[in-house]
């Protein structure tokens, strides 16, 4: 924990250690003196202070100051430290004497104690009030830092339990708990299967693997990564698409850390040499309200033990709504029209974890309507259980393919097919054959656009004449949506507008949005993520260059003109309706 400028700064704390306001002004005339902030951003600021909100951070919210330059002026006003709270250690006998309601309502968190002192870390450091209900509830003198409130409230969201709200410590504690129910025998901590088994059952061990599952959930996040290396083990979280490292447990417990996750999944503790893949279901009280949740379970050995990934799928947050895709309207008429013809193919593509699932899902949710149509799916594995639509999970052990599956169903009399993966020829040939011949078929494929998806098959060996059974190739990524309550408008000069794809005329006049991070974001910015898509109808024109063999090139020059949007003017579009960031386009999306 450092000041701004990375060391530590000594206070001009007055007797008794309270801060004293810089020669007896109050903060608003220090601003104004100073020139900090003016008159009329002031007066703006009062009339907009939400209630329980001090001065400084309403100044920050309506963008009159940044944060960094409030923590300044604070510690130079006050005469007390300015602290960078970043992955405070805090001890679990600190955080005992003080509740997590407690920090949470004064905006304070408590950082150590030396001897009768006790330094907390505020985001107002002139409340007074603040200070003394720390000083009567520790019986200690008390030290004043100044920190930001979005820092603070992190430093809180980290250090205490979020479904009890008791003490958590997460590393520090969990280290001083495991050392003593399995500390290590020898430089590789190795087990016996006996004892393993009996360390999974150990409070920690058992605490630790719950906590991972609930608070993922509760970040949103869609997959956890358990990892071993050499002197460390990391677990990190993906959120909108992004690893963040959540903690690092020690090398010491990560065995029993990892057995204890394949024993929820009914895997084989025993063995480490060879992949395995399993599920967990877990039900638990989230605000008042029971919520049911799957971890679909892989893991694969690596240099140092087994790699533990959890794919997380939330139900209660799963939206089966094409028109809740982000489609734009004319896009979302294209697939409507293709998914509701009584044969042919659609096929939605992208890389791993870009909504193509979720995408067919929807498909199939809105045509399972009625009780008129025999809907079978084949899926590696099933992630989202429809009433009325019979799934089936391939098992490569027992030879049940997806093309054997397919070839099975297609003996079923079925009206709508989906596959969940074209990976191969065999398949992919299963599918066309059965698009031409009377059945609806929805599949993914892996490939960057929907030009790129012609090629692709080609390259797999399908010829020309099974394609003219497509009806529509929809190519989509999923972007990180800019956070409502902190974002606002920034500059960006007109030439990088036009180098990303805006026209002159857009460029002059398009307001980019960006989030300046906050509670509710976790600092990011960002907050959700939504669909840019690139719709590309099967047409008489487009068969016909097909099967021609014309080349990618002029294929996607005649979509173009034909007025398929791609995937960059579709981000563009979300960039001018202020829903994601320019920044954020450019990251996902090719030039054009």
């Amino acid at each position: 924990m450092t000041d701004q400028n990375g060391s530590r700064k000594s206070g001009g704390q007055s007797p008794g250690n309270l801060p004293v306001p810089h020669k007896g002004k109050d903060l608003p005339t220090f601003l104004i003196e100073g020139e900090i902030v003016r008159p009329e951003q002031l007066a703006r600021a009062k009339g907009l202070q939400a209630s329980g909100e001090n001065l400084g951070q309403t100044l920050v919210r309506i963008g009159a100051l940044a944060e960094s330059d409030l923590l300044t002026f604070l510690s130079s006003h006050y005469g007390v430290p300015s602290i960078d709270l970043d992955d405070p250690e805090i001890s679990r006998e600190i955080l005992i004497q003080i509740p997590k309601e407690f920090a949470q309502r004064h905006m304070a968190i408590p950082l150590k104690t030396d001897g009768k002192r006790m330094t907390v870390a505020m985001a107002d450091p002139g409340d007074f009030a603040t200070i003394q209900d720390f000083r009567f509830r520790s019986s200690m003198e008390i030290d004043v830092v100044v920190a930001s409130d979005t820092a603070i409230q992190r430093a809180i969201d980290l250090n205490y339990d979020p479904s009890t709200g008791d003490a958590q410590a997460a590393v520090i504690d969990w280290e001083q708990e495991q050392d003593a129910a399995f500390a290590p025998t020898g430089a590789d901590s190795d087990m016996s299967l006996q004892d393993l088994r009996k360390a999974t059952e150990e409070a920690p061990i058992v605490r630790m693997a719950n906590l991972l599952l609930i608070n993922a959930v509760r970040s949103g996040a869609s997959d956890i990564h358990v990892e071993p290396y050499e002197k460390f083990c990391r677990v990190r979280y993906r959120i909108d698409g992004i690893l963040h490292t959540i903690t690092q447990p020690p090398v010491t417990a990560y065995k029993a850390l990892v057995s204890r996750l394949k024993i929820l999944a009914e895997l084989d503790i025993a063995e480490h040499r060879l992949p395995q893949d399993g599920r967990i279901k877990m039900v638990f009280e989230d605000e008042d309200k029971e919520k049911e949740v799957d971890f679909r379970v892989s893991t694969t050995p690596v240099a140092f033990g087994e790699k533990v990934v959890l794919r997380v799928l939330d139900k209660s947050v799963l939206s089966l709504r094409l028109d809740a895709m982000g489609f734009a309207d004319d896009q979302l008429l294209l697939l409507r029209r293709a998914i509701r013809q009584p044969f042919g193919m659609v096929l939605v593509t992208g890389p791993t974890g870009s909504g193509k699932s979720t995408t067919l899902y929807s498909a199939i949710s809105e045509l399972n309507t009625s009780d008129d149509k025999n809907i079978s799916t084949v899926e590696d594995p099933i992630e989202v259980l429809i009433p009325g639509v019979n799934q089936v999970a391939i098992n490569d052990t027992i030879k049940l393919t997806f093309a054997n599956a397919l070839r099975a169903f297609l003996r079923q009399d079925p009206n709508i097919l989906m596959v969940g993966e074209i990976r191969d020829f065999e398949t992919a040939e299963i599918a066309f054959r059965a698009a031409l011949t009377g059945h609806l078929v929805l599949s993914t494929l892996h490939t960057n656009d929907a030009v790129a998806t012609i090629v692709r098959l080609t390259e797999i060996g399908i010829e020309p004449h099974l394609m003219t059974s497509l009806l529509l190739i929809c190519a989509q990524r999923l972007v990180r949506k800019v956070c409502k309550r902190c974002k606002w408008a920034v500059d960006v000069p007109i030439a990088t507008l036009q180098a990303a794809g805006f026209t002159d005329e857009e460029a002059s006049v398009v307001k980019v949005m960006e989030g300046k991070g906050c509670r509710h974001c976790r600092q990011s910015g960002y907050r959700g993520r939504i669909g840019v898509h690139e719709v590309l109808p099967f047409t008489p024109a487009l068969k016909k260059l097909v099967l021609d063999r014309a080349t990618s090139a002029d294929i996607q020059k005649f979509a173009i003109e034909s007025g398929m949007r791609t995937l960059r003017r579709s981000g563009l579009d979300k960039v001018k309706a202020g829903i994601t960031t320019l920044a954020e386009i450019m990251r996902l999306t090719q030039e054009e």
